[in-house]
């Protein structure tokens, strides 16, 4: 895999970012990773809070300098400030990054990759439904006797459906990533204290990969595997790479699906990729997943626990 130039350096010397046609605030190049420091940086990130608007002013560094524009929370869990569970309120130079363990996300096939995913976590829902499987009786104890396990994948069963159609519309992804990221940005906004960076990618979806981003461990080693499927979601619905904390991912949405039966086709992916959000989110079956947090949606968002 070629390497692409790493413009991050130049701000070492020059952190206004004027020879890359930039106006950045103060801010730090961060290279700390799991292993020690990286041999360059990472990513840049501001010192003070983002503010609606930044995400726009930034996006400028994609065209100038492959830099890509992303939202990056010190906090994972309000409250948990002080990182007792994995949140550090020392932003990205805290987290685990490891770009030394990810592979290229271009050298993995996105549907492959969901169905591995979909034949192992759907297998292990249709296993939890059955009334003769062992622990059983601590399934209905935690859950109650109609447990949410027996529909979790409905309508689908244990082998993947295939990858969703595109969704319809052609929407500026990148006007709606602005949008996205400003509401992110505002006072009303659920992520804590956002922070605005920059991070050397080829595209929006590699930017997890790019950084070593650990988020996903407790399910994938490799998050580049991760990020083919972003590519794709890139592809079909103009998603964009808006936000990360620690263990949670927030992309926009350009093109979101526009139908029941595409909604769901489309949770059969975001269940594959993540299960956490339908299994342990606030709903218990794919097709209210689907209807509340797909259908029609700018914004969908993951975490791994």
């Amino acid at each position: 895999m070629a390497t692409l130039p790493n413009a991050l350096p130049k701000l070492a010397a020059d952190p206004s970012g004027g020879t890359l046609g930039l106006e950045l605030p103060s801010g730090t190049l961060v290279d700390a990773t799991a292993e020690g420091p990286w041999h360059e940086p990472l990513l840049w990130c501001s010192d003070g809070p983002a503010a609606p608007g930044d995400w726009l002013r930034l996006s400028a560094a994609r065209r100038t300098a492959g830099l890509h524009p992303v939202l990056i929370s010190a906090i994972d869990d309000e409250n948990d400030p002080d990182g007792a569970d994995g949140a550090s309120g020392e932003g990205p130079a805290g987290w685990q990054l490891d770009p030394g363990a990810t592979t290229y996300p271009g050298d993995h096939d996105p549907e492959e990759v969901l169905a591995d995913y979909w034949e192992e976590y759907a297998a292990d829902e249709l296993s939890a439904a059955d009334p003769d499987r062992p622990g059983r009786e601590r399934v209905e104890e935690v859950f109650g006797p109609r447990s949410p396990f027996a529909d979790t994948v409905a309508p689908f069963g244990p082998v993947w459906p295939g990858l969703a159609p595109a969704g319809p519309g052609s929407a500026d992804p990148d006007a709606r990533a602005a949008a996205v990221a400003d509401s992110l940005t505002g006072p009303d906004s659920w992520l804590e204290a956002p922070r605005a960076a920059l991070v050397p990618a080829r595209r929006s979806a590699d930017v997890p990969a790019a950084l070593g981003w650990s988020g996903p461990v407790n399910q994938e080693d490799d998050v580049a595997r991760l990020c083919a499927v972003l590519r794709s979601w890139e592809d079909r619905f103009g998603i964009r790479v808006v936000a990360l904390t620690a263990v949670q991912l927030v992309l926009s949405v350009a093109a979101p699906p526009a139908t029941a039966e595409a909604a769901e086709a489309v949770a059969a992916e975001h269940f594959a990729f993540c299960p956490d959000v339908v299994v342990h989110g606030d709903h218990n079956t794919l097709r209210e997943y689907a209807a509340r947090e797909v259908l029609g949606r700018h914004v969908w968002s993951f975490w791994w626990d």
